[in-house]
């Protein structure tokens, strides 16, 4: 007997379990993804070319905004999402042609449990006319695709006509928080116009832990460039997709929720000593979240939203496209938490919000991280000179904030001419061998030179655009 229990022990130091040490009446704890227990089975999906009107969204499972309600009970769920295409504010001033489900981006969140079903319909209705966007798209052929779905993507997920409407069924097997995106060719083109959203799957015990708020965090990304054809929107330039910036994955914006610093205007609410849970899911389509939030530690994070998948004590969680995960953490004192993208070239972009115990956020509380509360111009070419200084010059420079590691660029069009910028910023090195101004200034700075960029005139002139337009605002 001593000599089985010292095996025994001794194989499960190396991860191996005797099978002498379970007797008859040993109790084997059951596998909740026993492949016997999973329901693979689905009716066909039915299309037809009748359509759904009024509301493009129905469903009380739905989730509309960031704040999430409990998940209602039924076992069968009821999902209506039309696509839609329509032009959405990305940022201010920055109106998109967007192709949304459910007329919104991201598209609402469905929440329920494993073992449930979802019985999901669709009409295309991209051939409706919505405010502004006869002019900009053609209808298409879209689709649906669920990541928490286990079904043939022939059958489900086929492209549907413009006017047409298709109607299926599944039972979510496993827990977690999936995406869903439209799957049709180009799939790129389709989530970078706003065709994705959530699907949130409780275990079927619920959660192991109590929290006091829970919310859904969509991190995204746009590429977009002014409207070729000029058209514009309630006097603001049009944006479409940039087909190019696109593939090369060199987003003009990557925000959470949608919207560049919506959360940040509207923080997500808590107090003092609370439990909060976050939703997090990375849709991209092509970059990687480095989840953060300031001030407080993840004190569970279990990754994909599964409650089996779980780590503790985390500063950040590292989300490649569609990857998810639940954190939560207690908010240990009055003040304003930053979520952000601990990648600041995203974060810079609009990856940034704020879990707030205030009634209205400072924006000074965002100084920490370099984040620039400012307004946002309307002209395209201080727009995008906007964004190339926010994704690479915030860490070194700030505007009206005092100096960092250069100096603070708040009245700089005032202090050197055009000229003398632009040779600047074409070739800093060169500048430092033969300017004196130039050389001052890097002794100013404790030799800390500024590299070289590798800017076009084009962007070049962008950035002049943007420090003019900075210094006629601050005026």
């Amino acid at each position: 007997m001593i000599q089985a229990q010292w095996l025994n022990r001794l194989f499960l130091i190396a991860g191996i379990t005797l099978l002498t040490s379970c007797g008859p009446n040993t109790k084997i704890s059951s596998d909740p993804y026993d492949a016997s227990k999973i329901e693979l089975k689905s009716p066909p999906s039915v299309t037809t070319d009748g359509r759904h009107t009024g509301a493009f969204a129905t469903g009380a499972s739905l989730n509309f905004n960031s704040e999430l309600k409990p998940v209602d009970p039924a076992t069968t769920k009821y999902v209506q999402l039309d696509t839609t295409h329509k032009v959405i504010e990305i940022a201010p001033g920055v109106q998109f042609s967007a192709w949304t489900f459910g007329n919104q981006v991201p598209g609402p969140a469905i929440r329920a449990r494993v073992g449930d079903k979802i019985h999901f319909s669709m009409t295309n209705r991209s051939d409706e006319t919505m405010p502004n966007m006869s002019m900009v798209v053609a209808p298409m052929m879209h689709s649906m695709d669920f990541h928490a779905a286990m079904v043939s993507p022939q059958d489900k997920y086929k492209s549907i006509a413009p006017g047409q409407t298709i109607e299926f069924e599944f039972t979510l097997n496993y827990p977690g928080i999936f995406m869903y995106h439209c799957g049709t060719p180009m799939i790129l083109e389709h989530i970078a116009s706003g065709m994705y959203g959530a699907v949130i799957v409780e275990p079927k015990a619920g959660y192991p832990t109590r929290v006091d708020h829970e919310y859904l965090v969509i991190q995204s990304e746009f590429y977009v460039k002014p409207d070729p054809t000029g058209h514009k929107v309630n006097g603001a330039p049009l944006y479409v997709l940039d087909a190019d910036r696109l593939k090369s994955s060199q987003p003009t914006h990557t925000v959470f929720n949608g919207v560049h610093n919506g959360m940040v205007k509207n923080p997500l609410a808590a107090k003092p000593g609370e439990r909060v849970r976050l939703f997090v899911l990375n849709v991209g389509p092509s970059k990687t979240s480095s989840f953060h939030v300031v001030g407080t530690i993840f004190d569970r994070v279990w990754f994909e939203g599964n409650p089996d998948n779980q780590m503790r004590g985390m500063q950040t969680v590292l989300l490649g496209s569609s990857n998810s995960a639940i954190v939560e953490m207690m908010i240990p004192e009055a003040g304003s938490y930053i979520m952000v993208d601990h990648h600041f070239a995203n974060a810079s972009q609009g990856a940034i919000g704020l879990i707030s115990t205030l009634t209205q956020a400072k924006p000074v509380d965002l100084e920490h991280h370099n984040m620039e509360a400012s307004a946002m111009p309307q002209d395209p070419n201080t727009v995008q000179g906007k964004m190339a200084f926010e994704s690479k010059c915030l860490a070194c420079h700030s505007i009206g904030q005092g100096k960092k590691l250069g100096p603070d660029l708040a009245g700089v069009t005032q202090r050197r001419s055009d000229a003398w910028l632009s040779q600047w910023l074409a070739a800093p090195e060169k500048m430092l061998q033969t300017d004196a101004a130039a050389k001052i200034m890097l002794k100013e700075y404790n030799n800390i030179a500024m590299p070289n960029q590798g800017l076009s005139k084009n962007e070049i002139a962008q950035y002049l655009a943007y420090f003019h337009w900075i210094d006629r605002d601050k005026k």
